[in-house]
């Protein structure tokens, strides 16, 4: 917000000569004006930074979808490990993060590939940013980390989920987010001085910067330590390793889906300002409707993958209703703040099929992700980066992207094909950035026979080979005194009849 001055020497002659002390009184006028002045540019601070906060809690929130959504994908006999993946993402990464990483993404000023200022903090807070900054972009570096654990689930030791953890979200995720956020990037679309085609990327909650990095390097993960055992039989055919709590899944989709709106509408980072003065329409309404896209790009995903799977298999799945909606809002990340509502609903109608797709291709070629992570959040990523080069609005983009005058939207809006071409280099250099960073971190783990666990270990379930104990108690305590023993009752068929089997 602007100071607003007060002159004295003007003021006074508006007295008349016959006002006795009339510079004092100007002098006390303007002192009481800029005091009023000061105190409105205080709250304008305070608000902003309130309005961070809650959606850097919104996001970290999100870390609990995760760990519910990731227990209730894999089996119960991996169920601590997993959890405990989910834990340590969110604390390695935030010393990571906070040492090198957000330096490394916002350390302004820079060259165009990496930050070189704010290590630990230091200098901190400035005129650049405060620490609410720092705490809301941390959360988006661990998401992109959780991403990468999902794909990896159920076989990889412990000591790799801490190196490739720490490694993503200290260096790899913040060089992209460098890219395509800090006002300083080669491809930012807030580098006013130097636009890549003269638009930049418009990745604005980061359908690349967070999903596809994450997605890509949970790819590179699983095709280097390859499928779980059983995954598919000796002939190829896939066979389902189904997790073991649907309640987990859908508890896990809706956290998300709640802490999603301080992933997209947060990415605004302030909601006090006007784009007319004494308007009612303002960054605020922005963020309501980015809220909104948001919301009926999920809602979309989430119908199609439901009556798609029902033609396909034939079944009413919660489980893939799930990773639908989840992928409509992976999509609709990217330009959430620049579409319109009804963009949003083509945004995850294809997320949907995209979604569906990717797992029909990685069945084909014995690619196993437990979560779906990379096809979901790769996939659908990939997706999100097209549609909004696709569907900006030029109304919506030169608000949300000031600076610039007669910026190019989107293709079908009649903005041209510069920012397509834009998308398309954002999703080729994301690709070719993770393939040289992760790729050989994983194969250099496999190598060293750091990243899969034995055959015996994945077969008995890591949380009794490396956590001491199962997630879950099957046996009662008193009644095993007494020769009892409590025995799990699972659902079998036989000549078409639903029957119990005791295990």
């Amino acid at each position: 917000m602007a100071s607003l001055i007060c002159s004295a020497d003007q003021l006074a002659p508006l007295f008349g000569a016959n006002v006795t002390g009339a510079a004092a009184v100007a002098d006390y006028i303007c002192d009481q004006f800029s005091a009023v002045s000061d105190k409105f540019i205080d709250t304008s601070y305070a608000v902003d930074s309130t309005y961070l906060l809650f959606s850097a809690y919104l996001v970290f929130s999100m870390q609990l979808g995760f760990a519910m959504l990731c227990a209730g994908s894999v089996r119960a006999k991996n169920t601590m490990n997993i959890m405990l993946t989910n834990v340590l993402d969110a604390a390695a990464g935030g010393i990571f993060y906070y040492v090198f990483g957000f330096a490394f993404a916002f350390g302004s000023p820079s060259n165009g590939f990496i930050g070189r200022h704010f290590f630990g903090l230091k200098e901190m807070p400035s005129s650049l940013f405060d620490y609410s900054f720092f705490l809301y972009q941390w959360a988006f570096a661990i998401a992109a980390a959780g991403i990468t654990s999902g794909s990896i689930a159920e076989r990889t030791q412990f000591v790799a989920y801490l190196i490739y953890s720490s490694f993503l979200t200290g260096f790899v995720y913040p060089v992209v987010s460098h890219w395509f956020w800090s006002t300083d990037g080669w491809a930012s679309a807030g580098n006013t001085g130097n636009l890549l085609f003269g638009t930049g990327v418009i990745d604005f909650a980061g359908s690349g910067v967070v999903h596809m990095v994450g997605g890509l390097a949970g790819l590179y993960g699983a095709l280097i330590e390859g499928p779980r055992i059983g995954r598919f039989d000796h002939t190829g055919r896939a066979v389902a390793l189904r997790g073991h709590s649907a309640t987990l899944v859908v508890l896990g989709t809706f956290l998300l889906w709640f802490g999603w709106y301080g992933f997209n509408p947060g990415s605004f980072t302030k909601i006090l300002g006007a784009y007319t003065s004494g308007s009612y329409y303002g960054q605020w309404s922005a963020v309501g409707r980015t809220a909104v896209t948001t919301t009926l790009a999920g809602c979309t995903a989430a119908l199609t993958t439901l009556f798609g799977k029902r033609l396909l298999s034939g079944h009413w799945n919660v489980t893939d209703v799930c990773n639908g909606l989840l992928g409509g809002f992976a999509a609709i990340t990217a330009g959430c703040s620049v579409v319109e509502p009804w963009a949003a609903v083509i945004c995850g109608f294809v997320a949907a099929w995209v979604l569906i797709g990717c797992n029909k291709l990685a069945e084909k070629v014995r690619y196993d992700d437990p979560l779906e992570a990379a096809q979901l959040h790769g996939g659908c990523g990939a997706w999100g980066i097209i549609f909004t080069a696709l569907f900006a609005t030029k109304k919506y983009v030169n608000e949300v992207y000031p600076g610039k005058p007669d910026r190019p939207y989107g293709l079908f809006m009649g903005g041209g094909g510069k920012l397509l071409g834009a998308h398309i280099i954002q999703i080729l250099v994301i690709i070719g950035w993770v393939s040289v960073t992760m790729g050989p971190l994983f194969y250099i783990l496999h190598k060293f026979k750091l990243l899969r666990i034995s055959e015996e270990d994945e077969l008995a379930g890591m949380d009794l080979t490396r956590h001491g104990g199962f997630a879950y108690v099957y046996e009662d305590d008193d009644a095993h005194k007494h020769g009892m023993q409590m025995k799990r009752i699972e659902p079998t068929t036989s000549n078409g009849i639903l029957r119990k089997q005791v295990s």
